[in-house]
């Protein structure tokens, strides 16, 4: 049979429409797996430098939920700082060029200010006290986040702050006369510092270590926990530390609202879940590892120095409440939150009783 021109028309155009009815029922059909198989990539950043027990931890909860998620949600880590210091790393989460991170404090003020009541100086006298305060404050804290555009995966923590210096310090004169380092741009730290009249040298937390190595370098003193003075060789460039610790330093996980939100339900489940589990444990790290490095610390020739038994604590208090006032007056941490978290740990040490034995070393005042 031999088919004219018209012929051969007719079959090919049918034969282009057979094809294309075959493409459109496949996709339908395989759309749904398609969706299914979607990878998120969370582009995730910590001024946490390799090798320590926290990036271990992250480490490990990586891979969990890599494993558990089926390869639908993939990470890229930035440690170590690479992207910054953490207002670089919040700048560039909330221009969608990173989705998430692990913060200190100073980081957590930038997203809300009022959480930081949990790290105010001399406030509470155990970790037993801050737990129970902070699980009450949770909720809230929680919202205040997501609108501000992040979600709240876990809450562990830097650890208990002290001093550290090339020279010795045994007293808040001693301070006055040093030249020592403040977080630029923390109003915490500002405040306190401002009530202590004391005057600081405002520099990232990326110009530390150069500054403390530099032969004329800008700081002589600088405040870390234990474990984070080690884990950032600061230990290295100084000869002596507080035994006096003067707040119990806050950390989070967060991702941005706009990455998390797209993920599905069950995703979301999961991204919440395993950070929760994951800053636990690194919450409890963290605890160990402070009092383990302190030791250490000590066995590498740096003399801790400047007790609570020689502390002026009267006036530590007064500068604290100096500090808070100020706070208050601009709305960095709201009364009504102060308000609150005093009445929560009144309700605590009503319920412990009043013979409350200390375990971090912070002062029976209040």
């Amino acid at each position: 049979m031999v088919l004219d021109k018209d012929d051969k028309n007719r079959v090919q155009r049918r034969l282009a429409l057979l094809l294309l009815a075959l493409i459109v029922f496949s996709g339908n059909l395989y759309s749904p797996l398609a969706a299914a198989e979607k990878i998120y990539t969370l582009k995730f950043a910590t001024l946490i430098p390799t090798g320590t027990k926290w990036t271990k931890t992250l480490d490990d909860w990586v891979k969990d939920v890599e494993l558990k998620s089926h390869g639908r949600i993939k990470f890229k880590m930035y440690p170590g700082g690479v992207m910054g210091d953490e207002p670089d790393v919040l700048r560039k989460i909330r221009k969608g060029q990173l989705h998430g991170g692990l913060f200190s404090g100073y980081g957590i003020g930038r997203i809300y200010s009022p959480a930081r009541i949990l790290e105010l100086p001399f406030l509470f006298k155990n970790t037993d006290e801050s737990d129970y305060v902070r699980n009450r404050l949770m909720p809230e804290i929680e919202t205040g986040f997501r609108e501000s555009g992040f979600e709240l995966l876990g809450w562990p923590e830097v650890g208990f702050i002290h001093f550290f210096s090339k020279h010795k310090i045994e007293s808040i004169e001693d301070m006055r006369h040093s030249r020592i380092w403040l977080w630029q741009g923390d109003p915490l730290g500002e405040a306190l510092f401002k009530a202590a009249d004391i005057n600081p040298v405002p520099l990232s937390i990326i110009d530390v270590y150069p500054q403390l190595s530099a032969k004329h370098g800008s700081i002589d003193t600088v405040y870390m926990s234990t474990f984070g003075a080690i884990a950032l060789q600061w230990y290295s460039k100084v000869s002596y530390a507080s035994h006096i610790s003067v707040t119990n330093a806050i950390g989070a996980v967060v991702v941005s609202s706009a990455f998390f939100n797209k993920l599905p339900d069950d995703l979301q489940k999961l991204l919440r879940d395993s950070g929760i589990a994951a800053s636990d444990i690194i919450r409890e790290q963290t605890r160990q590892e402070n009092t383990k490095s302190k030791q250490l610390l000590i066995d590498n020739g740096i003399k801790f120095l400047w007790d609570w038994d020689t502390a002026e604590l009267d006036e530590f208090i007064a500068i604290r409440d100096k500090a808070a006032a100020h706070l208050i007056k601009t709305n960095y941490i709201p009364q009504d939150f102060f308000t609150k978290t005093k009445s929560y740990l009144e309700a605590y040490r009503r319920e412990a009783g009043k013979n409350i034995t200390p375990t971090n070393k912070l002062p029976d005042k209040n």
